[in-house]
């Protein structure tokens, strides 16, 4: 299908903010169908400095500009040449955002449909995983002669869409520009310097106009999974949330494992009264041959020093009628009786033996040894693990690029807390703080210790 008028729009600007930054160029190609109608490009004067960073990402100084007229001055010939066209754009929300923000600050409002070439390429090309247009310039061997220039970018993909359109049928294309186009209202940039977030692990915060928590999410990249998430949102489950985004937290660690704390003291404390009960139950093994005596205790683990559990602890449940109806389960699987593990009490035979579900341990038809045998083999896969210290053992972690470390002291399976710099971590260990049992940080601890090359170190 031959495209209709498009305005082929790339911004360069002092951020990410649109309420905060400004366009520092603006590049427009006007086309129809296969044909180039107008090419135009300015610098713009931002009315505000432009960050050293941003200066080194794009090439354009304060001297560049200082000359170059405003937004307002450049607006009727921009408003005529967007008039009756499809705005498109590499990552549309973002050049979309900047656009409609200069025009709400010289009191006009701006509105029209939109095309992101983003969505675009992925509709085309599911099989790749990068889409942004430094990959497609390395992909399809692209020349351009300065990258972060708006008129060279906006020109890279002036002929992307050129080649797909003769490369590919025009059903493909015609599917691949339903996916991307949008009729209605760019959902609008969320404040907050999200070109600033570091490369490094972390976590990040979705926050609605009322300060709100959406979403919660972790990532070995801040900067890279949290501009993917507004320029790409092809996360159904949380497309919604970044279309209400107001505003983004961030908060970086010095590696996974320090991201993977933070998110879960982030997510408990976001909940507040909201949070579940922080639940542990399981049942600690106590030997006693005598008839009819119970041998499982069940108990809410959670705030319990673990040293005083014994060797023998199993569970590790999110609540006591969850782990009562998995020993029931066991039991009736394993022919357990209901009374030596602590479900029923009584004397002599046991209802479940009268069924035929109990090996009769009650009723004195087998031996507790036995019976036990078979009990222990039944919980083996739900066994606590020992603790594979004598004592506080240190994970550490380190990031080189952002001179960030972070040392988490644990003992007993407990979290004794996590420190910067190994000295606070060797007396955090030496003033032994109370071990509080912590049944998400054991699951999270018991995670990280699987994947390869992650250990402890002792204290």
């Amino acid at each position: 299908m031959p495209y209709p008028r498009l305005a082929i729009i790339d911004l360069e600007t002092t951020g990410a903010d649109p309420t905060r930054d400004r366009i520092t160029e603006i590049a427009i190609l006007l086309t129809e169908g296969d044909v180039l109608l107008e090419r135009w490009s300015s610098l713009v004067n931002p009315g505000m400095p432009i960050p050293p960073r941003i200066e080194q990402l794009i090439g354009i100084t304060d001297a560049m500009v200082a000359d170059a007229p405003d937004f307002a001055a450049l607006m009727p010939a921009i408003r005529r040449q967007l008039e009756g066209a499809i705005f498109v754009a590499h990552n549309v929300r973002f050049d979309y955002n900047f656009m409609r923000a200069a025009f709400e600050r010289e009191g006009q409002s701006f509105h029209a449909p939109t095309l992101c070439s983003v969505k675009f390429s992925r509709a085309l090309f599911p099989q790749f995983t990068r889409h942004g247009l430094d990959a497609i310039i390395e992909r399809r061997g692209y020349r351009i002669d300065a990258r972060h220039r708006a008129l060279d970018d906006a020109q890279i993909v002036w002929q992307f869409m050129q080649d797909c359109q003769q490369e590919q049928s025009p059903e493909r294309i015609a599917q691949a520009w339903q996916r991307a186009l949008s009729t209605t209202p760019q959902p609008r940039m969320p404040i907050g310097d999200l070109e600033a977030l570091p490369e490094c692990a972390g976590v990040y915060v979705l926050r609605n106009s009322h300060g709100h928590a959406l979403h919660i999410g972790r990532s070995r990249n801040l900067r890279s999974e949290v501009l993917g998430l507004f320029s790409r949102q092809s996360d159904s489950r949380l497309k919604s949330y970044t279309r209400t985004t107001h505003s983004v937290d961030s908060f970086p660690a010095a590696g996974d494992f320090e991201a993977q704390l933070l998110e879960l003291r982030l997510q408990r404390s976001e909940a507040g009264n909201k949070a579940p009960p922080e639940w542990a139950w399981g049942w600690q093994w106590q030997a006693d041959d005598t008839p009819g005596a119970t041998q499982l205790q069940l108990r809410n683990l959670s705030g319990s020093d673990p040293a005083s559990w014994g060797s023998d602890c199993f569970g590790c449940l999110r609540g006591e009628q969850e782990a009562r109806k998995l020993l029931r389960d066991l039991c009736n699987k394993h022919r357990l009786c209901p009374r030596r593990v602590g479900l029923e009490f009584g004397l002599g035979a046991c209802h479940a033996h009268a069924l035929g579900k109990c090996a009769g341990v009650c009723g004195g038809h087998e031996s507790a040894a036995q019976h036990d045998a078979r009990m222990l083999a039944a919980l083996a896969s739900m066994r606590l693990r020992d603790w594979p210290g004598t004592g506080a053992l240190l994970i550490a972690e380190h990031d080189e690029a952002q001179q960030r470390s972070a040392f988490h002291v644990f003992d007993q399976w407990c979290h004794l807390g996590s420190s910067s710099s190994l000295a606070e971590a060797q007396t955090l260990a030496a003033s032994a703080p109370p071990r509080r049992f912590d049944a998400a940080l054991y699951r999270l601890l018991q995670r990280w210790l699987t994947q390869p090359g992650h250990s402890f170190s002792a204290l």
